[in-house]
């Protein structure tokens, strides 16, 4: 079967979600895997085009992500009520340069799923969810085993101490998020948010050189100032 699924995939073009995160990166790594060619990344960015809308990432470090792994980023600046249009918009423009379907790294959140299979029939194009209905300690231990490195940038304040910012996702981090009552383990419910600096379709390592802790709207986050690449 797996076979099979390789076959029907092979070298059809997709977009990947994109929040510079651990799961749409897994689901990437996933995708590949099965055969499908990852043309681009998508990223939605607030209206001054400075921050990421998922997990208030910079746009310029997600550039600098962006060129690690050699996959295009395509960046959309939009308010909140725009969106969805905006999304459908960029989505439209890939379908032109021949992107017949995306991929999506969300595992349980219902309401996730029918928005991206919305969005992508609008453009026409097929929602792929890698990751779906996946158990979460699992998917942790398989985005470990296959040499994916990140660190967490975000936590909501309410659950997660500033000692939590900066952490590397390895087995420590899964033993010890699940001690914590009312956390999901892979923060499907936003309780934490990750950067990934490297992996085995990244082609150079992201070096975080500059970072500042700070607090906004119930959210911890340590913001990269500076960033660059080096050689693996």
């Amino acid at each position: 079967m797996e076979k099979v699924l390789r076959e029907e995939n092979l070298m059809e073009k997709v977009f990947v979600s994109w929040s510079g995160g651990k799961d749409c990166t897994l689901a990437a790594y996933k995708a590949m895997a099965s055969g499908f060619k990852v043309g681009y990344l998508v990223n939605m960015a607030t209206e001054n085009g400075r921050k990421s809308w998922t997990h208030g990432l910079s746009s310029e470090v997600l550039k600098v992500q962006s060129r690690a792994m050699g996959i295009p980023l395509v960046q959309g600046q939009t308010t909140s009520e725009a969106y969805e249009d905006t999304f459908v918009k960029i989505l439209l423009d890939l379908k032109q340069k021949g992107v017949t379907a995306g991929i999506f790294g969300d595992i349980d959140v219902q309401a996730h799923r029918d928005w991206v299979e919305r969005v992508c029939r609008k453009a026409g194009m097929t929602a792929h969810l890698p990751l779906w209905q996946r158990d979460q300690n699992g998917l942790l231990r398989d985005f470990i085993a296959a040499g994916f490195e990140a660190v967490v940038v975000n936590v909501k304040a309410d659950l997660l101490g500033e000692e939590w910012l900066g952490r590397k996702i390895d087995s420590d981090f899964v033993r010890d998020i699940n001690k914590l009552k009312g956390i999901t383990p892979c923060g499907e419910a936003g309780e934490y948010h990750t950067f990934v600096i490297n992996g085995p379709f990244f082609k150079q390592r992201v070096e975080i050189t500059e970072t500042k802790r700070s607090l906004q709207d119930g959210h911890r986050f340590l913001e990269i100032l500076k960033c660059g690449l080096k050689p693996k």
